[in-house]
C-alpha cells in the first residue's frame, strides 16, 4: 500500500514543509489514517505573517472588479470539485457526504457568490452631509478601508464553510489573510488554501498554516496582525481576546451557544418535532447554533415528546461515506467524553433517558441521538454547551416561564420559537436574548449570506456575514475636503471680536426660540469677521441646518 503523501502549509503562494514534525490525520469513524501534514515552527509561522504584510499594499489597492473575479474563480473550483471536497470533509470531520454538501459546500458557494456580487455595494464610500452650519460647505464621505493582515482561526465542526466565508469577506474588503485551521481538520484547511492558490490569488494574499497550539498562540500575539477573526469555544475565545488586547488588536469572536427552542401550546407539532430533531442532531450536534435545550408548554408536552422520540430513533448513525447514513461520528474522542459526562450528570440528578444515552463499542467516536426529559437548570446539560447529539426537553407551565428559562443562560447565539400565532411570534422575536431569533425553524440562517451572524453575552463579539460582516473587515475612515480659498472664521487670531462672534454663534445654533436664533444669525452673518472670512453666499444653502 502506497502511504499518503505529507501535505504542507502554503506560504507566499508555495508549499513549505514544516520543520516542527509531522502529524497524522485520522478518520473519526474508523481511526484509520487518511493522511498527514507537517507542522510549521514559530519562525516559519512568522514567515507567513511577513508574506501577508508584504502582499497587503498591492492587494489593498486592487479594484473591486478584480476581487470579484477572483472570488468567482474560487467558486467555480468549489463547484467543479464539490464531490471530492465533500468526501474529504466526511473522511476527516465525520459528517455524512450529503450533509457536507448541504452544510459546507452549498453555504460556501452561496457566500462566495453573494460577496462577489454585493461586496462593492457594501464597501463603497458613503457620502455624508456635515450637520454643523459653519462647516456645511465642506464635502465629506465615509470610506471603508481595509484593516491590513487578518488572522483567521477556524473550528473543526464546519471546517470548510466557516473559513471560506471569513476569508472571502476579508479578501473582498482588501485585506490579506493567514488561515489557521483547527488541528483536527487541518487537511481540509490546507485544501482551502490550495483552492485559492489555484484560482490565481497573488502570492502572500492568503497563507494557510498548519502548526501546534503553542505556535498558534504566538500568531495571535503578533502585532503585525490588524484583526483576529476567531470561531470556536468560549474559553479559547477569551484567551485570544486577552492576547490580542495586549497588542491592541481588534477581534471578531463567534463563540459557543446553548441555544433554546420554545415550543408553544399552539405549535404545529409535526413541524416543530421534525425541525427541532434536525436542528439538534445536525452534524452530530456539533453546531454552535444547535438546539441544545427545549422548553415545551405542558399542554402539548406529551404529544411533542412522543414525536421527538420516534423521529430521533429513526436517525441512521453510521459510516459518513455510506449514503444511507443520517448522522456520523463526533469528530474527536474528547468531545464524546464531554457528551457522556453531561448525560451522566443529568442521569444522576434525575433526568430520564428516553432514547440513546449509551455509546456503542468498537472503533469511531460514535454516540447515538439522545433525548432526555425530566431535566432542570441544576443539570450541566441545561447550562453548559454540550456540542453533541443530545436533546434535553423541559416542561414549562407557560410562555412566560419558557422565555425566562430560555434567557437564563450565559450564552446568546441563536434561539427559536415554534408557534402558529403572529402575536406570540412577535413576542418571542422581541424578548429572546440572542444574536439570531427564528420562528418555526432553526440553524439555517448561518447559510443565508445577508444574515449577520454572531451572538450576545458569552456567545461572541461582532458579526460575520452580510454587509455587517464585510464592514467588520474594515476600518471606517472619515474623509473631508474643502477646495475653497481664504481662511475659516475660527482660525487665528481670536481677539475680542471673535469672542463676541462665538457668543452670537451659540445663540444662532442652539437658542430654543426660532426668532432669537434668526436675530443672532443676522448679527453673526454681518459681523466683520464673518463677512471677510465666512463668505456668506457659500453657507446660505446650509441655513436649514439651524432649524
Amino acid at each position: 500500500m502506497i502511504p499518503n503523501p505529507v501535505t504542507h502549509s502554503i506560504l507566499g503562494g508555495g508549499r513549505v514543509p514544516g520543520i516542527d514534525g509531522v502529524q497524522n490525520a485520522a478518520s473519526p469513524a474508523t481511526g484509520a489514517s487518511i493522511g498527514s501534514f507537517s507542522l510549521l515552527d514559530a519562525s516559519q509561522a512568522g514567515e507567513a505573517v511577513a508574506a501577508s504584510v508584504a502582499a497587503f499594499p498591492s492587494w489593498s489597492t486592487t479594484s473591486f472588479t478584480a476581487r470579484r473575479d477572483f472570488l468567482n474563480r474560487v467558486r467555480a473550483l468549489v463547484l467543479a470539485e464539490a464531490e471530492s471536497l465533500a468526501t474529504l470533509i466526511a473522511r476527516e470531520q465525520g459528517k455524512p457526504v450529503a450533509e457536507a454538501h448541504l452544510a459546507e459546500i452549498l453555504p460556501a458557494l452561496d457566500h462566495l457568490k453573494h460577496i462577489a456580487d454585493h461586496g462593492e455595494a457594501a464597501l463603497c464610500a458613503e457620502e455624508t452631509e456635515p450637520a454643523v452650519f459653519l462647516i456645511g460647505h465642506k464635502r465629506a464621505r465615509i470610506e471603508f478601508a481595509p484593516v491590513g493582515p487578518v488572522l483567521v482561526i477556524t473550528p473543526w465542526n464546519y471546517p470548510f464553510s466557516i473559513p471560506i466565508t471569513g476569508i472571502a469577506a476579508a479578501l473582498m474588503a482588501g485585506n490579506t489573510v493567514v488561515l489557521k485551521p483547527a488541528p483536527a481538520t487541518t487537511l481540509i484547511g490546507l485544501a482551502i488554501g490550495d483552492l485559492f492558490t489555484r484560482a490565481a490569488l497573488p502570492p502572500g494574499v492568503l497563507n494557510t498554516v498548519a502548526c501546534s497550539d503553542t505556535v498558534a498562540a504566538s500568531l495571535v500575539s503578533d502585532p503585525r496582525f490588524r484583526k483576529v477573526l476567531f470561531t470556536g469555544s468560549v474559553p479559547t475565545g477569551r484567551r485570544i481576546m486577552a492576547s490580542a488586547a495586549a497588542q491592541g488588536t481588534p477581534v471578531t469572536l463567534e463563540l459557543g451557544g446553548k441555544d433554546p427552542a420554545i415550543v408553544c401550546a399552539d405549535a404545529d407539532l409535526e413541524r416543530a418535532s421534525s425541525g427541532i430533531v434536525w436542528a439538534a442532531f445536525l452534524n452530530a450536534g456539533q453546531t454552535c447554533a444547535s438546539v441544545e435545550r427545549v422548553y415545551v408548554e405542558e399542554a402539548i408536552a406529551d404529544a411533542f415528546i412522543a414525536k421527538v422520540i420516534e423521529k430521533s430513533r429513526a436517525i441512521k448513525v453510521g459510516d459518513p461515506m455510506d449514503p444511507a447514513t443520517d448522522m456520523g461520528p463526533l469528530t474527536m474522542e474528547r468531545q464524546r467524553a464531554i457528551v457522556i459526562a453531561h448525560v451522566e450528570d443529568a442521569r444522576a440528578k434525575g433526568a430520564r433517558i428516553e432514547t440513546g444515552g449509551i455509546g456503542p463499542e468498537g472503533p469511531g467516536h460514535f454516540y447515538p441521538p439522545t433525548v432526555l426529559t425530566n431535566v432542570d437548570h441544576t443539570m450541566t446539560i441545561m447550562r453548559d454547551e454540550t456540542f453533541g447529539p443530545v436533546l434535553p426537553i423541559m416542561r414549562v407551565k407557560s410562555l412566560d416561564e419558557a422565555i425566562l428559562l430560555a434567557n437564563d443562560s450565559a450564552y446568546g447565539l441563536t434561539a427559536s420559537g415554534w408557534t402558529t400565532s403572529e402575536v406570540t411570534a412577535a413576542r418571542l422575536e422581541r424578548e429572546l436574548q440572542a444574536g439570531v431569533v427564528t420562528i418555526n425553524d432553526h440553524v439555517y440562517t448561518f447559510s443565508e449570506p445577508t444574515s449577520p451572524w454572531g451572538g450576545v453575552k458569552a456567545s461572541g463579539i461582532g458579526r460575520t456575514h452580510g454587509a455587517m460582516g464585510l464592514r467588520e473587515m474594515t476600518q471606517p475612515k472619515y474623509v473631508a475636503r474643502d477646495m475653497s480659498r481664504g481662511g475659516e472664521v475660527w482660525w487665528y487670531p481670536y481677539g475680542p471680536e471673535f469672542k463676541a462672534m462665538m457668543a452670537g454663534a451659540l445663540r444662532s445654533f442652539h437658542h430654543p426660540f426660532i426668532v432669537a436664533r434668526l436675530f443672532a444669525l443676522t448679527r453673526l452673518s454681518f459681523s466683520k469677521r464673518y463677512l471677510t472670512r465666512g463668505r456668506i453666499l457659500r453657507v446660505i444653502p446650509d441655513i436649514f441646518k439651524l432649524f
